[in-house]
C-alpha cells in the first residue's frame, strides 16, 4: 500500500473510531480489533494483545495509547501523530460544541434518552471485547492460571468491597510473566549443560 494512502486510511479509521465510540477506551477495544485485525489486517491477533497490554499499562488514556502505537507501527512517527489526532479530534469537537450549549443541551429530553441508550450499550461493547480477547488468548497452563487467579481476585475483592487498582493486577501479572520466563531460561540453561 502507498504510504500516503496508508496514512490517510489510518487517520480516517481513527477519526471514525473516535467519533462513534462511546464508553471510553475499553469500549473502543472491540472496534480497534475489528478495524485493524479483522478488516485491514494491519495487526495480527498476537500483536493486538500486545497493543492492549502496552496501552493499558502505560500512562494516559487507552484510546490515545492504542492510536499512538498502531500509528507508529503502521507509518512511523507521522502515523502516530495522525492516528492520535484522528482519535482525539471528534471528542474535542463534540465536547467543545456541547460546552457552548451545555445547559440547553442537557435539558433536551431526547438527549437524555439517547444517553440512556448509549449507557446500556457500553457494557456490551466492553464485554464483547473481553470475550474476543479471551477466545484469542493462548491456552497454555501459565496463561490460564494467571487469568483464573486474576478473575478470582477481582471477584473476591469486588464482593468484599475492597478497592484494588487494576494497575496492580497488571504489575503482578507482568512480574509473574517475567518470573515464569526466567525460570524457563534457567531450566533451558541447566538442560543444555
Amino acid at each position: 500500500m502507498n504510504p500516503s494512502k496508508n496514512k490517510a486510511a489510518l487517520f480516517f479509521s481513527f477519526l471514525k473510531i473516535g467519533a462513534f465510540t462511546f464508553g471510553g477506551g475499553y469500549a473502543m477495544i472491540a472496534l480497534l480489533r475489528r478495524e485493524f485485525v479483522e478488516e485491514k489486517k494491519w495487526l495480527s491477533s498476537e500483536e493486538f494483545f500486545d497493543l492492549v497490554a502496552v496501552a493499558e499499562s502505560t500512562p494516559g488514556p487507552i484510546a490515545i495509547n492504542a492510536a499512538t502505537y498502531i500509528g507508529f507501527r503502521s507509518c512511523g512517527l507521522a502515523g502516530s501523530l495522525l492516528a492520535t489526532l484522528g482519535v482525539c479530534l471528534p471528542s474535542f469537537v463534540i465536547i467543545y460544541l456541547i460546552s457552548l450549549f451545555f445547559d440547553a443541551f442537557l435539558s433536551l429530553k431526547y438527549v437524555t434518552y439517547a444517553f440512556r441508550g448509549i449507557q446500556a450499550c457500553v457494557p456490551y461493547l466492553i464485554l464483547s471485547a473481553g470475550i474476543k480477547m479471551l477466545k484469542g488468548l493462548k491456552k497454555d497452563v501459565f496463561s490460564v492460571t494467571v487469568f483464573c487467579l486474576t478473575l478470582g481476585c477481582m471477584l473476591a475483592l469486588s464482593l468484599f468491597a475492597v478497592s484494588f487498582s487494576s494497575v496492580f493486577y497488571i504489575l503482578i501479572s507482568g512480574t509473574l510473566g517475567l518470573v515464569f520466563y526466567g525460570i524457563g531460561l534457567l531450566r533451558k540453561g541447566s538442560a543444555e549443560k
